[in-house]
C-alpha cells in the first residue's frame, strides 16, 4: 500500500509538472529531462511511469477531461438544464481553467500546432455545448435564427479563451467579466434572456438577471 500511494503521488507529480512546462514552453519545446526535474523525481521514474511525451500530455487532456466532465455532472446534479445549465457550467469552468494548471494545459494541448491528437478537454467541451444548445433549441429557448452550431462556437470560444488569457496573466479575470460576457450574450441567444439566470461563478455565488 505504501509503494502504491507513492507510485500514485509520484504520477500525480509528473502530471502537475508536465501540465506546467507544456503551458509555459508549448508541447514542441517542451521536454521530458525539464518535466522531471520540474517534479523532483528522476527520468528513469518519469519513464516508468510515462515512456513518451505524447503518452504524458495524453494523460494531461485525460485529467483535463475528467475535470470538465466533473463540472457537467455536477450541473446536472442540481437539476440545471438547457441555458441555464450552460451559463453556469462555462462560469465554473471560466474559473477553473483560470486556477487549474492542469485543465489549462489540457485545453492549449488540443489547440497546439504541434499535437495530431483531437482527443481533449476542448473536444469533449464543444461536443457537450453543442448537444446542449440543441436541447435548448428543442425547448424553444433559442432566440429565432440562431443555430446550435453557431452559439456552440461563440460560448467556446469564449469560455475557453478567457481561462486560457487569464492563466497567462493577458486579462483580469473576474466575476464581472463573466456576468458582463452572459449580460451581452444572452439578449442574441435566448428566447427570453430576462428569464435566465446568470452565475458571476462558483467560487462567489453571485447572481444578477440579464434584463434587456
Amino acid at each position: 500500500m505504501v509503494k502504491q500511494a507513492r507510485a500514485a503521488r509520484t504520477r500525480q507529480a509528473l502530471i502537475n509538472a508536465a501540465a506546467e512546462v507544456f503551458a509555459d514552453d508549448g508541447y514542441a519545446l517542451a521536454s521530458l529531462p525539464a518535466i522531471s526535474k520540474r517534479a523532483g523525481v528522476s527520468t528513469g521514474a518519469l519513464h516508468f511511469h510515462f515512456p513518451s511525451k505524447d503518452l504524458l500530455a495524453r494523460e494531461v487532456e485525460a485529467s483535463a477531461v475528467e475535470s470538465v466532465e466533473r463540472l457537467a455532472q455536477q450541473g446536472r446534479v442540481r437539476d440545471r438544464a438547457g441555458l441555464q445549465l450552460l451559463v453556469d457550467v462555462s462560469c465554473e469552468l471560466m474559473l477553473a481553467v483560470s486556477a487549474d494548471i492542469v485543465l489549462r494545459a489540457g485545453f492549449e494541448l488540443g489547440g497546439d500546432p504541434s499535437r495530431k491528437n483531437e482527443e481533449g478537454p476542448g473536444r469533449w467541451w464543444s461536443d457537450w455545448v453543442y448537444r446542449l444548445l440543441c436541447e435548448a433549441d428543442g425547448a424553444g429557448e433559442l432566440a429565432e435564427g440562431v443555430s446550435p452550431e453557431g452559439a456552440a462556437a461563440a460560448v467556446v470560444a469564449a469560455t475557453v479563451g478567457f481561462g486560457v488569457l487569464n492563466g497567462r496573466r493577458r486579462v483580469r479575470f473576474s466575476p464581472q467579466l463573466v456576468e458582463q460576457f452572459w449580460v451581452l450574450m444572452l439578449p442574441g441567444l435566448a428566447a427570453s434572456p430576462a428569464g435566465v439566470l446568470v452565475v458571476s461563478g462558483a467560487s462567489v455565488g453571485a447572481a444578477v438577471r440579464g434584463d434587456n
